[in-house]
């Protein structure tokens, strides 16, 4: 499959019915999360390995995953609606993936690689520290989508874990006018991916 053929695809995801502006509920474009899953799979980090998603949301990495031949599939989120939502799209896909509700401080299973958009920490300080940390805990490797400005931070922050980030990128991504407090139609935010090793 092509990394545009992916995209397409993943366009089909349902998106989430009530988001919670508690939660930085927002689904990955599948722009960005094509390219990422691409990354990710270039690398050797998809096909055939244990894949886990903090924070899953709508599910667009883990349904991603399986497409890539992932060997088996996890998603977490503490929202019920998320993980709901999450089920119906990967049955539409038909991909076998394991969503369970639980916050990402109390996962213990492991895997060989993370796939994650966590919250950017707009609404509440930090809020992405607990999935880096978890993630890092838990898989060799990390893909991770942060605030491009927390560069400098995330660099230091996954140094001081004795951990390493390889690899790069940024993208915009654009959050569509979902809440009340959105004063744009549409706003487009600085966001880096970084692979972590």
């Amino acid at each position: 499959m092509k990394k545009k053929d992916l995209e397409i695809r993943l366009q089909g995801m349902k998106d989430f019915n009530d988001p919670d502006p508690t939660l930085e509920q927002y689904m990955t474009p599948s722009a960005i999360a094509s390219d990422i899953l691409f990354t990710a799979y270039s690398e050797g980090d998809i096909h055939g390995m244990d894949i886990i998603d903090l924070g899953c949301g709508t599910g667009m990495f883990s349904v991603g995953a399986c497409i890539l031949g992932a060997n088996n599939v996890r998603g977490y989120d503490i929202s019920d609606k998320a993980i709901s939502i999450a089920r119906e799209n990967a049955a539409a896909f038909g991909a076998d993936v394991e969503f369970e509700v639980r916050d990402v401080r109390n996962v213990k299973e492991r895997g060989d690689t993370a796939l994650m958009n966590p919250p950017f920490g707009c609404q509440t300080r930090n809020a992405d520290r607990a999935f880096i940390d978890k993630a890092m805990e838990l898989c060799g490797t990390v893909y991770s989508v942060h605030m491009e400005t927390t560069a400098e931070f995330l660099n230091e922050y996954v140094r001081s874990a004795g951990r390493e980030i390889c690899f790069q990128k940024s993208y915009r991504f654009n959050i569509p006018h979902t809440f009340s407090f959105h004063s744009k139609a549409n706003h487009n935010v600085g966001v880096i991916m970084i692979m972590i090793r």
